[in-house]
């Protein structure tokens, strides 16, 4: 049989397999360098080592003898599946590696003497280890640090030679100096002694899988799972997870083919929940930490939920069948000398593999002590193990509502397993998931479960928080059970002891009613405080302020409601209200008076209203509602005091009130129809602002909208007092309201005085202007004031002929013309208007320049000026200031033109008569310019003069020419083109010099002519 009880685990499946490394030749109680490589080994080995398992063991230890290797299966009937000592032997017994430490240096005087004993030495492991595949390394252990391989030729030597003398591959010698890096060399050996061990894994993974050709499935269905499962282990022990997992899921499947009867039933069951332990658990996550890929749909945790399911049903199979009974006279298995041969087979029929028992009688007894075991199996602790490794899987992959509900079972398991105080602990902690997503059926089973466990230890905090919660509008229960819990808490809070819950064990019952008497017995312990936000009770709580805000010398109204969802009205003895400001609690309590009680019907909502008077230190602050606190039970009873953080509400009225805000209008007008409260509508209001009282004082203002900009707007404030009393300290502030455009504040200037025009010096806003004699107060009056332009200016450039100007020439005359219109809804007075030009000389009488010394910019741009216009409202007094408005005019581009040409020549002409024409040439350069003329011929005129000339025209000198032209059509008629060039001056075109030049005149048609005796008749 292994070790531990026959109902749990073997330890060397449980334990991490991990390579067995057996260490001869040390001799770690008296010699010390022996014991500093050994501590060297084994102590204070971190993670990062490698997974080695080393034992010192004598030098002729005697191993586990090597069966004879098989070479035909053919007439070989297995006994079992797996023996009980297999796991063990390769774990604990067989190493993979044995390493013989030997002290030799190179340079030993007694080389060969010493050569011969470590071969010796070898030789007799070798033996020991009778013809397994167990590896030998030998391990020099050197007083001095050996040089760098391939520098001391005498050690490459020896070395050699001592290899052949030990039968040993140059890989499995080393070298150990005991230096003070002793645990560094360890480290590098430890890494060699670890690749040998795989190799040995690997071998003995081959030998097994070589089995395999000599099976057949009728004969041989048990050791196709005893090879699988052994090349798993041997894949556990090379640390190859990932193959370990995979042959153990076909060892799996292989079980699953086993043909199954009575006899085998139990073997079968054992060996597949050994391959579920490491497959489906362990192994498992281990494979995960190495690489494998695990999701919240796939992991660990389903396996070990699966595992406690199993755990389960056994426990309520053995509840069932394993009832109190007679006691067999002795054991069947106490007749066996020694353990069991092979996992899960019964001590009276080891390796019986035929369907009928060999002995009835024998096979009726143990069953018998079988089930006499089974009722002490602490199933509940095996069930909560596994519960437990399932809650911390799931929780690492973040499926927080199986984790909820797997902690419910762990509750439930607690509670069997009578350890009520970690299952309460358990259950409350997932009671508040629950409480919050709404599951109103899981959370009443809980709470069922929670109340049991509450009664049998006898807390009567827990005992009362779940009643109230068992009969509020959260629970489903039935009312006759509603009823039952009901009176149950009427009992604790008259301080008796409450009726057994049903369902409870009767045992546990008794000691749960002798904890109660103990408990009502204790002075002192009559007074509870029960936080009910964190809970849903049977008593709702919400209050409000009627109002948002109230003045300081109005009454603030304060409203608190509460409603029961018990089956029958409850009582109770006070309510209380706290503020933030504790002056005003003793305001805000109802309490009964002498024996009687206030009561609360089923179903029904209650208000109770409080009143009182804010100080004046409070104006200007918020009042909160900080807590409610409702009294049940009595002074000779027991003493409950719910309590409400700020203004009421529980676990659920969040949800609640969402729901009720999504509600239809209709539900709302048949409620208002009914005229009763409605709870789900009523609304919390938790604060209220204090603030100063509305003072009687009237303010009347007078103005005529909307402003002009740039205006002087007059605004007429009326200020008149109704206190009753005179006072003084009233004062006025008035200006633009407090966060509006920055902008605004910089161009809006306001005043007192209206006779004048204000500057950029005055305020946007005139605060604290005295009043005089007025009841103390303060009246806010803002008025929106629309503001418009007065008026629009238009300017335009035109030559003298009235052609509009893109840009204008040096020194060359031209018109401004500016259009005012009015955009005011109000008649204007204007008052008078002027140019300011940016110029020397503003004659415009003498031709002389506007422009003359103005400043031209990158872009041969100026500005011209600003034109101002003195304006008023026509409504205004006499005495209201003129209000000056500066248009900046539009700058203009400058044109420079070396030659000015104008003409002279008479207003109008007539058909056949000559007209004389004379053009003036000035040169306004300092340069001589060359001029080239031509006159383009016209079908309305002849003319006589020259077509063609080229001339030169000194600095500031003039150039006159003259034509002759003779028309010959009457009306509008354009002249004979004259065409200008300047050779000299590329940039001027004729086009820039003929815009000077008159284009048409006007001619007359010709006259009769009269004669003498015409003129004598008339």
């Amino acid at each position: 049989m292994m070790a531990g009880s026959q109902w749990e685990l073997p330890p060397e499946l449980c334990c991490r397999p991990m390579a067995f490394v057996a260490l001869t030749g040390l001799d770690v109680v008296y010699n010390a360098v022996h014991r500093a490589i050994w501590d060297a080994f084994c102590a204070n080995r971190r993670a990062d080592r490698v997974p080695i398992s080393f034992k010192v063991l004598p030098g002729d230890h005697e191993y586990p003898k090597c069966r004879t290797k098989r070479t035909s299966y053919e007439w070989y009937i297995p006994k079992g599946i797996l023996k009980t000592s297999w796991m063990n032997k390769h774990l604990n017994l067989v190493p993979a590696l044995v390493v013989l430490f030997y002290e030799l240096d190179w340079d030993d005087p007694q080389w060969k003497e010493k050569q011969s004993e470590c071969a010796t030495k070898v030789e007799i492991v070798r033996t020991s280890l009778q013809g397994r595949n167990t590896k030998v390394a030998v391990v020099l252990i050197q007083k001095k640090t050996p040089l760098p391989p391939g520098e001391d030729l005498v050690a490459s030597e020896r070395a050699a030679t001592l290899c052949n003398a030990c039968d040993l591959s140059g890989k499995s010698l080393f070298v150990l100096p005991h230096t003070d890096h002793l645990v560094g060399y360890i480290i590098r050996l430890e890494n060699a002694f670890y690749e040998h061990a795989q190799t040995y894994y690997y071998t003995e993974i081959r030998r097994v899988k070589s089995h395999k050709e000599f099976l057949n499935k009728t004969t041989h269905q048990l050791l196709f799972v005893r090879h699988q499962f052994k090349i798993a282990f041997f894949s556990e022990l090379k640390q190859d997870t990932q193959n370990a997992l995979k042959y153990y899921r076909t060892a799996y499947s292989l079980v699953h083919e086993l043909r199954a009867h009575e006899t085998n039933m139990l073997e079968i069951k054992t060996m597949a929940g050994f391959i579920n332990y490491k497959s489906f658990g362990e192994l498992f996550d281990e494979a995960i930490k190495l690489g494998l890929t695990a999701i919240q749909t796939q992991n660990p945790g389903f396996y070990y939920q699966q595992a406690a399911c199993y755990s389960q049903d056994r426990k309520q199979l053995a509840q069932q069948l394993c009832q109190a009974g007679a006691t067999p006279s002795s054991e069947p298995g106490d007749t066996n000398t020694g353990g069991l041969d092979f996992y899960g087979q019964r001590p009276w029929r080891q390796g019986h593999q035929s369907i009928d028992p060999p002995d009835a009688e024998k096979e009726k007894t143990g069953i018998l002590a079988l089930q006499i075991k089974e009722r002490d199996v602490p199933h509940s602790e095996l069930i909560i193990a596994l519960l437990s490794n399932a809650v911390a899987q799931f929780k690492k992959y973040k499926c927080p509502r199986m984790k909820s509900h797997l902690m419910v079972q762990m509750g439930e398991e607690y509670y069997y397993a009578k350890d009520y105080t970690k299952a309460l602990k358990l259950l409350d902690y997932v009671m508040c998931d629950y409480r919050t997503e709404r599951w109103w059926g899981l959370l009443t089973a809980i709470l069922t479960t929670a109340l049991r466990c509450a009664y049998l230890m006898a807390s009567v905090k827990d005992y009362i928080i779940y009643c109230m919660e068992l009969l509020g509008r959260a629970s489903t229960l039935k009312e006759e059970h509603k009823l039952r819990i009901e009176k149950n808490l009427i009992q604790v809070l008259m301080n008796e002891v409450p009726d057994a819950e049903p369902e409870c064990d009767p045992s546990s019952d008794v000691a749960a009613r002798s904890l109660w008497n103990d408990r009502m017995a204790l002075a002192g312990s009559n007074e509870l405080t029960i936080e009910v936000q964190d809970y849903i009770t049977f008593i709702q709580c919400k209050a409000k302020f009627q109002c948002p805000s109230f003045h300081v010398d109005q009454p603030i109204q304060l409203q608190v409601f509460l409603r029961a969802d018990s089956p029958h009205p409850v009582s109770f003895k006070k309510l209380s209200v706290s503020l933030s400001n504790q002056e005003y609690n003793q305001w805000c309590v109802v309490e009964s008076a002498g024996q009687e009680s206030m009561s609360l019907l089923p179903g029904k909502t209650k208000s109770h209203n409080f009143s009182f008077v804010a100080k004046t230190d409070d104006v200007g602050k918020k009042i909160e509602l900080t807590g409610i606190e409702l009294m049940l039970g009595s002074d000779s009873g027991r003493c409950v005091f719910l309590n409400w953080r700020g203004a009421g509400g529980d676990a659920a009225s969040t949800h609640e009130a969402l729901q009720a805000s999504r509600s239809s209008r209709q539900w709302r007008r048949e409620v208002e129809a009914r005229k009763e409260l409605d709870w789900d509508s009523l609304t919390m209001q938790q604060s209220t602002m204090i603030i100063s009282r509305v003072p009687k004082i009237s303010v009347q203002l007078r103005h005529q909208p909307p402003a002009l900009n740039n205006e002087m707007y007059c605004i007429n404030v009326t200020i008149q007092s109704q206190e009753a009393v005179v006072a003084k300290g009233l004062k006025l502030t008035a200006g633009l309201k407090p966060g509006q455009d920055a902008n605004l504040g910089q161009t809006t200037h306001v005043s007192l005085d209206g006779s004048k025009v204000c500057d950029d010096t005055a305020p946007a806003l005139l605060p604290d202007v005295p009043l005089g004699d007025l009841k103390p107060g303060e009246k806010d009056e803002t008025v929106t004031i629309d503001t418009v332009v007065p008026f629009e200016v238009s300017v335009k450039f035109v030559s003298t002929k009235f052609e509009p100007l893109d840009q204008v020439a040096v020194d060359i005359p031209f018109l401004l013309m500016t259009d005012i219109l009015s955009l005011s809804p109000w008649p204007l007075l204007l008052a008078s208007s002027s140019l300011e030009l940016i110029t020397m000389n503003t004659n415009t009488q003498q031709q002389q320049s506007q422009l003359q010394e103005a400043l031209a910019n990158s872009n041969n741009t100026v500005a011209t000026g600003q034109y101002l216009i003195s304006w008023r409202r026509k409504s205004s007094s006499a005495d209201s200031p003129f209000i000056q408005t500066v248009i900046t005019l539009p700058h203009v581009i400058l044109e420079s033109v070396p030659l000015y040409i104008h003409a002279e020549l008479p207003s109008y002409g007539r058909v056949r008569e000559s007209l004389s024409v004379r053009y003036h040439i000035e040169n306004r350069t300092s340069l001589v310019q060359e001029v080239e003329m031509a006159v383009e011929p016209s079908d309305a005129f002849m003319f006589s003069g020259l077509k063609q000339v080229r001339l030169r025209i000194l600095p500031g000198s003039e150039q006159q020419m003259l034509y002759n032209y003779y028309p010959l059509m009457a009306g509008y008629q354009t002249l004979p083109q004259l065409n200008i060039s300047l050779p000299r001056c590329l940039t001027t075109n004729t086009h820039t010099l003929r815009r000077f030049l008159p284009q048409r005149i006007f001619v007359k048609p010709q006259g009769r002519q009269l004669d003498e005796a015409s003129i004598a008749a008339a």
